[in-house]
């Protein structure tokens, strides 16, 4: 039996009209490759109903490994995010219209959590195929940080072997073209991205050893 790898994006927010992490992640539904199938769920960018549909998709799927992916438009690179925190502080709405502000995710858990992806890995085979990555110290406070924060929660809670992180990206190119001076990035090589960060989890057990991290 193949090793299930869940993908996750987020539907649009923030008055785009196209997510390039959805985008992306639905492009590799179905991918499969050695021992592991891909599936894609797309996530709503409303907080707590994003982190229980995250949840319930785990559940059905019992999936290896997960990888949830977020847009952060501004960034110039594939960033694999280090660290979740447990707190929502949205600078805007969500699509539902509701500004959380300063209010823990799980009431009386952890501070953090760490991704469990092997992040400074994955950094180095994206540079190496030619695609600008860096590990990120910071998922934000927003609905991707919340998601990041539930997800790790959920793995922590059911002790199991389940590895998982989260993946920001850029603005695709049309995006780009209505946020003068914002780095862009090709949905090709978005997915390209997610292939090697995909093959690298799978390749190592124990992350490498390696100098380097961004705080945004």
């Amino acid at each position: 039996m193949k090793k299930i790898i869940l993908l996750t994006g987020f539907e649009p927010f923030n008055k785009e009209t196209i997510n390039p992490s959805w985008e992306a992640v639905r492009t590799l539904q179905g991918w499969h490759e050695g021992d592991f199938v891909v599936h894609s769920r797309q996530l709503p960018c409303v907080f707590g109903q994003a982190s229980k549909m995250l949840h319930q998709a785990v559940e059905e799927l019992q999936p290896s490994i997960v990888i949830a992916v977020g847009q952060a438009g501004g960034r110039v690179d594939l960033s694999v995010e280090r660290i979740a925190i447990n707190i929502d502080d949205a600078p805007i709405a969500d699509n539902q219209k509701r500004q959380i502000v300063d209010q823990p995710i799980v009431t009386n858990g952890p501070a953090a959590y760490f991704a469990t992806l092997p992040i400074k890995a994955i950094v180095h085979a994206l540079r190496e195929a030619g695609l600008p990555s860096s590990v990120s110290q910071t998922a934000g406070t927003y609905v991707c940080n919340h998601v990041f924060y539930s997800l790790m929660h959920q793995a922590h809670e059911w002790g199991t072997t389940m590895r998982a992180g989260f993946i920001h990206i850029p603005y695709l190119p049309q995006q780009a073209a209505a946020h003068p001076g914002s780095a862009s990035m090709k949905l090709e090589d978005m997915v390209e991205g997610l292939r090697i960060a995909i093959r690298t989890t799978m390749a190592h057990d124990v992350d490498m050893r390696e100098a380097g991290g961004v705080t945004h």
